[in-house]
Parts: structure tokens; sequence; C-alpha cells
């Protein structure tokens, strides 16, 4: 016991109270995206900013602590559709994993989209994910059941208009965005494939249209 008295209840306070931020934080991120009012989020946890802040010194340190479980589960998910013994079957896996994950969660569809700068904590993931999906890809593609000319461009593409979609539609349909996946998978299968009409995009292209969208806000 210090001279100030037992620290145990002050330290559990502060455990209740990150929690607490960590559980308001996360409906607020779903709901409103990575721009989320911090004031808002402290307000709802019954807390002053202050708090947050003592926890959590930064927006990102705070959006970092949401999606790290999360991010985690998606990771062991793809990794466990790259795993399936059926090409297809994985490719088809790796989508629906991403486009489930960011259905109905703004924050995570931002981090997908890379709509915040990213720091050691999600860039490692982001890369991870991303060198994941190119695998699944490049398997499909080798053994014939997804044309050759879909690139990671093409399914970075998807995922993003899979979450406008899943967003327009999250109080109406919630489950709508699921239609249009199967039909854009439907479009990826190799037999009978029409031609694009249009020149695959490459990644500097794809990041060039990404910057034109809603500036970060730390």
């Amino acid at each position: 016991m210090s001279a100030a008295g037992n620290p145990l209840p002050a330290r559990r306070d502060a455990r209740r109270n990150r929690e607490r931020l960590l559980e308001c934080a996360r409906s607020a991120f779903a709901g409103q995206g990575a721009q989320a009012a911090l004031d808002g989020i402290a307000r709802e946890a019954g807390l002053v900013v202050g708090t947050l802040y003592r926890h959590f010194p930064t927006r990102l340190d705070l959006l970092c602590a949401v999606l790290e479980p999360k991010l985690r589960h998606v990771i062991e998910e793809v990794e466990a559709a790259l795993g399936l013994e059926d090409p297809w079957q994985a490719f088809h896996g790796l989508l629906e994993v991403l486009c489930t994950a960011q259905a109905g969660d703004r924050a995570f569809a931002d981090f997908l989209a890379r709509r915040f700068p990213g720091d050691d904590r999600t860039e490692t993931a982001h890369s991870e994910i991303c060198a994941l999906a190119q695998r699944v890809l490049a398997r499909a593609q080798a053994a014939g059941v997804v044309r050759p000319d879909v690139t990671g461009a093409d399914l970075f593409l998807l995922l993003w208009a899979s979450s406008t979609v899943a967003e327009a539609t999250r109080h109406a349909a919630p489950s709508l965005w699921r239609r249009h996946v199967h039909l854009a998978l439907d479009g990826f299968r190799a037999p009978d494939r029409l031609d694009l009409g249009e020149p695959a995009w490459d990644a500097d292209r794809l990041c060039r249209a990404i910057a034109t969208g809603p500036s970060w806000q730390p």
C-alpha cells in the first residue's frame, strides 16, 4: 500500500474505463467510420474526453485497439480459405470473409480502403491481408477457375463497391450486398468469359483514386 492508499481500486477503475471506452468506440467506429467524434465516444462511455486521451493518446491508437482483434480474426479466416483444397472455393471464401467483415463496420471498410493513414500496426496487417489475397487469386488463376485478366485491384474495387452497397442498404436490406458479391463472383469465373472492355488499373492509379476520397482528420 502506498502513502496515497491502496492502488488496486484505481487500477480496477482504469481497466473498467478502458474497456468501456473500447466498447463505445467499437460501436461508434462501426456505425460512423474512422472519423467518429472522440468526444462523443467519451460521453457515451460516461467519461470526459481527457480520460479517453490518457488511455489512447491519438485517434489512431484508439482505432488500432478497436480493430486489432478483428484483424487477427480476419487474417486467420483468410489463411483458412487459402488452405482449402478447391481453388475456387478458396477464392470464394476469400471474398466472403472480407466482404462480410466490412459489412456493417465502416471502420473496417475504411481500413481496407486505406481511408486513414497507417502505422506499423495497420500497415503490417494490411500488407498481410493483401499478400494472402494475392496468393488465393494466383492459385485460382493457375487452376484455370478464375479468369486470367483479373487483378488484385479488381478485388479491391469489388470490396470498395460492396462496402458502399452495404452502407447504403444497411437499414432497409442489410444482406443485399451478398447478392452483388455473388454476381461479381460469377463474373470472375474463367469459362465463357466476356471481353471486359476496360483495362485493369495498376496500383498507382488505384491509389490516386482513393486519395480523392474523404480526407483524414486526426
